[in-house]
C-alpha cells in the first residue's frame, strides 16, 4: 500500500469511528460505499486501550445531590450552580501554574465563600464545607455504571479511577457508592500536585501504570478533562451527561456517547 492509500485508509477509519462513515470523500479518493466498508471493518483495526483511566465525580458518580446542598448554601440560586464549579476549576488551575496545591474540596470550599460574597450571600467557611464534603461523599454512581465496569472488567481490561479528588475522598467516595472492588489502582492528582488537565498529571498517571500516552483511554464527562487527555496524546471516550459538553477547540475523541453502558459495549468489540 502507498503511503497515500495509507493515509486515506488511516482518516477514512478515524471518521467511521466519528460517525462520519457513508460520506463520500472524494478529497481522499474515497466513495460513500468504500467508507461504509471501513466503518464495518472499524473493530478489526482499533486496538484496545492498556488502561482505561476514569474520571470520578459526574463521570461515574451522580452529583445531584451535591448541587442541591450547594444551591441550598447558595439560597436556592441555581443559577450560580455552574458558576461554582467553573470558579473551582479556575483557582484549582491557579493553583497548578503557581506552583501550588490544595485539596480540591478545600478549594471547592473556598471558591463557594466567593461566589456567595459576590452574590451577597452570607455563607461562613464552616457552611460551605457542610454544603459541599457532606453530600461528595455519599454520592451514589448513574443506575449504568456498576455494571459497565464489571463488564470491562470481565472482557478483560484494566480500569483505573483518576481524579482530581484526595485519596481519601475517592476512597470514601467508592466505599459510599460500592464501587471500590472494581478498580485495579485508584489514582489521586494530590500525588503530583497538579490538578487535570495539566499535561503533568497524565503523563504521570501513565508512567504510574507502566504503559505510554497512546496506550492510555480517559472516560470522562467533563470537556476540559477530555481536552487535557487527548492533548497529553491519550486516547479519549467522552459521556455527554446533561450539561456536559466537549471543548470545540480541542480534538475530537474516539468515543461520545450519552452514558457508560454505550461507551463500554464499544469498548468491548475492540479487538
Amino acid at each position: 500500500m502507498s503511503h497515500q492509500n495509507e493515509q486515506r485508509r488511516n482518516f477514512v477509519k478515524k471518521s467511521a469511528l466519528l460517525g462520519l462513515a457513508g460520506m463520500a470523500m472524494p478529497h481522499l479518493g474515497f466513495s460513500a460505499n468504500e467508507a461504509q466498508l471501513e466503518k464495518e471493518n472499524i473493530s478489526y483495526v482499533l486496538e484496545r486501550p492498556k488502561v482505561i483511566f476514569f474520571d470520578v465525580n459526574e463521570t461515574l458518580l451522580d452529583l445531584n445531590a451535591m448541587r442541591e446542598s450547594v444551591g441550598n448554601a447558595l439560597g436556592k440560586r441555581n443559577d450560580l450552580l455552574s458558576l461554582w464549579f467553573t470558579t473551582m476549576l479556575q483557582y484549582s488551575l491557579v493553583d497548578t501554574v503557581a506552583r501550588q496545591y490544595h485539596d480540591f474540596g478545600i478549594v471547592g470550599v473556598a471558591t463557594l465563600q466567593m461566589v456567595a460574597s459576590n452574590n451577597k450571600i452570607k455563607l461562613t467557611k464552616e457552611q460551605a464545607t457542610e454544603a459541599i464534603l457532606k453530600p461528595l461523599r455519599s454520592l451514589p454512581a448513574h443506575p449504568e455504571v456498576r455494571s459497565s465496569l464489571e463488564n470491562l472488567k470481565k472482557a478483560g481490561y484494566k480500569i483505573v479511577s483518576f481524579t482530581n479528588s484526595s485519596n481519601l475522598g475517592v476512597k470514601t467516595q467508592f466505599e459510599n457508592s460500592g464501587l471500590i472492588d472494581l478498580f485495579e489502582e485508584r489514582l489521586s492528582v494530590e500525588d503530583i500536585g497538579k490538578f487535570k488537565p495539566h499535561s503533568d498529571a497524565y503523563d504521570w498517571a501513565a508512567r504510574k501504570m507502566g504503559v505510554q500516552p497512546k496506550e492510555c483511554l480517559l472516560v470522562a464527562a467533563h470537556g476540559w478533562d477530555i481536552a487535557g487527555a487527548l492533548w497529553a496524546n491519550w486516547r479519549a471516550a467522552f459521556i455527554s451527561r446533561p450539561g456536559a459538553q466537549l471543548y470545540p477547540l480541542a480534538p475530537t475523541p474516539e468515543f461520545n456517547e450519552s452514558n457508560l453502558k454505550l461507551i463500554a459495549d464499544k469498548l468491548i468489540a475492540l479487538t
